[in-house]
């Protein structure tokens, strides 16, 4: 319970929604008035100053005025952020217009933090929606505005913050991008002439998983599908599993282990991660495997498939029916450059060091994170006084 006055926000703030003008009508579009959507908001969106499409006066909408709190209000719930401009929406919001009893900052900041709840209030049958009546009804702590802008600046000072530890991770996966083409040059114009062979040269086994009814529990083997397979990580936070008897008898055919190559076939295709423990898997047939020969190095296959010249083969050989599909006999047949195994192993040396650097600055974003939700939910609750 917060110590602060509980208000409602349609008492502190005017809700509005927005329109989408018509689309067989020119005349309303490619003027000089912005008009966002929410696929144009991020999970790190906070100020925005410019849409990706604009309409004329001619559409009739009534602008924003700058500094209202944008607010998703279906497909999804619950993206926020700033308008920096005078902007116009479409229907997937409702807005907040505040008043002088709430600072549109301190509102931002406690809107982020309530996603979960946001979405629970979501109604519909097709797809899930708030609707006005219901964003007005929604209490939020509301402490003196000197009090609210103060939270605001400290919850943005240590966002900051976090979101800085984030881009210098991402700095470190350039990074290793980088090193791979100063070492191996960029394989579509191969400047130091690698040979290129078919992938199927260099693996002693290319396959894909079965087709299995995962148990209906949440323990077990981890069953992996092309959903868990994410850029160089293998995310079991959303997973199927099988018991030790099912396991077993897909063994059979393969045993998944330490440095073999997993991809993504179906869906979102491409994608690679490399086992990197003795964890036990297996995988259903939107995964395949490839189990490498000494001539390779795993760590190069691994980045290997993040160029140019690999996503294009795999997209030209991508069966596009009804959903993507890549299938073994294509995967088999995709060309791969073979620099001298002594250069793998060095830039395999190299990730090393670069992910030991990236695990341990993961490990401080973690914690940087649990004591930001930690200062908010003091702030939001009155138990710390600025």
């Amino acid at each position: 319970m917060s110590k602060w006055e509980m208000v409602r926000l349609g008492d502190v703030c005017e809700i509005v929604s927005g329109t989408t003008p018509s689309t067989n009508k020119p005349e309303f579009w490619d003027g000089n008035i912005k008009w966002i959507t929410p696929a144009e908001i991020s999970n790190s969106s906070y100020f925005i100053y410019e849409t990706e499409r604009h309409i004329t006066e001619k559409a009739g909408l009534k602008s924003m005025p700058a500094g209202t709190v944008l607010l998703s209000s279906r497909a999804p719930i619950g993206k926020v952020a700033i308008a920096g401009e005078p902007m116009c929406c479409n229907q997937g919001f409702k807005n907040l217009i505040c008043s002088d009893k709430i600072h549109n900052r301190y509102l931002y900041r406690y809107l982020k933090n309530q996603t979960e709840y946001l979405n629970s209030l979501g109604r519909g049958a097709t797809f899930k929606e708030i609707s006005k009546t219901i964003v007005e009804n929604i209490k939020i702590p509301l402490p003196p505005l000197h009090i609210q802008k103060k939270i605001a600046d400290v919850l943005d000072r240590v966002n900051a913050l976090i979101e800085k530890r984030k881009a210098q991770i991402e700095k470190l996966d350039l990074l290793v991008k980088s090193q791979f083409i100063q070492m191996f040059g960029d394989p579509i114009t191969n400047p130091m002439g690698w040979e290129c062979v078919d992938l199927e040269t260099v693996c002693t086994k290319i396959t894909d998983g079965e087709h299995v009814t995962p148990s209906r529990t949440t323990e077990g083997i981890f069953l992996l599908s092309a959903r868990n397979i994410l850029s160089h990580r293998i995310d079991v936070t959303d997973v199927d599993f099988i018991d030790e008897s099912e396991y077993e008898r897909i063994s059979k055919r393969i045993i998944p282990s330490t440095g073999d190559i997993l991809i993504s076939c179906s869906g979102s295709v491409g994608r690679v991660a490399r086992i990197t423990d003795d964890t036990r898997y297996q995988m259903v047939r939107s995964v395949a495997i490839l189990q490498l020969t000494n001539e390779i190095d795993s760590v190069f296959v691994e980045y290997c498939f993040d160029t140019n010249y690999m996503q294009t083969q795999i997209w030209k050989s991508v069966n596009q029916s009804s959903q993507a599909n890549l299938f073994q006999g294509k995967i088999r047949k995709l060309k791969i450059p073979l620099p001298p195994l002594h250069l793998q192993n060095q830039f395999a040396a190299f990730v090393e060091q670069v992910e030991a650097q990236k695990a341990h600055m993961k490990h401080g974003l973690e914690l940087m994170e649990l004591e930001y939700k930690s200062l908010m939910q003091k702030c939001f609750s009155g138990d710390i006084f600025l």
